[in-house]
């Protein structure tokens, strides 16, 4: 490409392009906040929670603090803790752990596989390894890594096999879908984020939980309000200060008029990088009857560091998500694994990269980052761009 047809340099996340299409209706959302005065669990709150509940077709939907709470509400709501044994990937954000480690459980790391998500034999595995050390095996947290569905087909199956509570953690995947079903009805529960850089994000924290358990989902409206339920006299159960602010619940709700344009412009993005890209790295791809909200778009490459540094030179922002497995990370290094380890994990942990996914990054922006991006890894044929020249 040349010097004269670099366009300006492209954002990793582009929020202020989406600011420019929401206009002034966050404004206006937030002044009427300011008119009632309701600034925690507001009518806003209790709109957000019905729009979502229609979004993607979950009977109840309970906001909180951010996506962390979220998890955490769940393993609360089911009462899980010391000597019980929950499953996690060990290659994701760290959150999904923390918060088995919080209630008191044994967080057990299991490998990843098809689509970075967790791998359902290193499950079983991991299950039966689990039994030989004494815990008792009670939850599966399965996250939907960079915005699709883990295989909740083999996922659900093995759950159901050995009693186990599912938790989706779809803080990177709401608004995607697997055979038809929308992210938020897949597991027993589903916890997210909207965290400002999610596909679906305020301006600053919040969370959500999804169930389709009307007991379940009383329990966690109590617990997120310190243990005392709308409808409770008193406090019932030991709870967290975990609600949404009503000017976080307004912030969503234009942006979720929004979203279902976003998520396609972001399907058109991920197909160019894969059009592209697949010559000289390892692309992403969607399971059979899988779609993804491209929360990161992540390749793998053995070349990360000179990658890295050649889209530096040339003004691409990067990202690595993640650089460590979890357990490689201090205070996870005394926690089991599967009995073969997570050599997928660990691998992926060297080699992925992400490159700049948002719904407004232009054509001629991704080309540049395109061309950047195999000039970098050695293509062996020219980028789009030169090739229109």
């Amino acid at each position: 490409m040349s010097q004269e047809r670099k366009p300006a340099i492209p954002a990793f996340i582009d929020l202020a392009a989406q600011r420019k299409h929401l206009g002034d209706s966050v404004e206006q959302a937030i002044s009427r906040i300011l008119q009632h005065g309701q600034f925690i669990l507001g009518p806003e709150v209790a709109e957000l929670e019905r729009r979502l509940e229609a979004f993607c077709g979950a009977r109840h939907c309970i906001t909180c603090a951010n996506g962390t709470d979220a998890l955490l509400l769940a393993l609360m709501a089911e009462n899980i803790g010391p000597g019980d044994a929950v499953f996690v990937p060990a290659f994701t954000f760290v959150a999904t752990v923390e918060v088995a480690a919080h209630v008191g459980a044994t967080p057990v790391f299991v490998d990843v596989g098809e689509a970075f998500n967790m791998d359902a034999g290193s499950l079983k595995s991991a299950i039966a390894a689990a039994k030989t050390r004494g815990l008792k095996p009670a939850c599966v947290i399965a996250v939907d890594l960079y915005g699709q569905p883990a295989d909740y087909r083999a996922l659900r199956e093995i759950a159901k096999a050995e009693g186990l509570l599912l938790i989706a953690d779809a803080a990177q995947s709401f608004g995607a879908s697997l055979d038809g079903e929308k992210v938020g009805t897949l597991a027993d529960y589903t916890a997210t984020s909207f965290y400002p850089s999610k596909p679906l994000g305020g301006y600053g924290d919040g969370g959500a939980v999804f169930t389709c358990d009307e007991a379940r989902a009383s329990r966690l409206r109590a617990l997120r309000n310190h243990g005392k339920g709308p409808d409770m006299a008193e406090i019932e159960y030991l709870g967290l200060n975990s609600r949404l602010d009503s000017i976080q619940a307004a912030i969503l709700l234009e942006k979720l008029k929004l979203f279902p344009a976003e998520i396609l412009a972001r399907q058109q993005c991920a197909d160019r990088y894969n059009e592209r890209l697949a010559a000289v790295a390892e692309v992403p791809h969607l399971m059979p009857g899988a779609t993804s909200v491209w929360a990161q778009y992540t390749i793998v490459t053995e070349q990360r560091d000179a990658l890295a540094a050649a889209c530096r030179e040339a003004g691409v922002p990067t990202a690595i998500h993640y650089a460590h497995a979890l357990n490689t990370l201090p205070p996870y290094r005394a926690m089991p694994t599967a009995p073969d380890g997570v050599p997928e994990a660990e691998g992926l942990a060297k080699r992925v990269i992400s490159l700049p996914m948002h719904p407004y990054l232009e054509p001629e922006a991704q080309d540049f980052i395109i061309d950047t991006v195999r000039a970098a890894l050695g293509a062996s044929k020219p980028g789009i761009a030169d090739a229109a020249e």
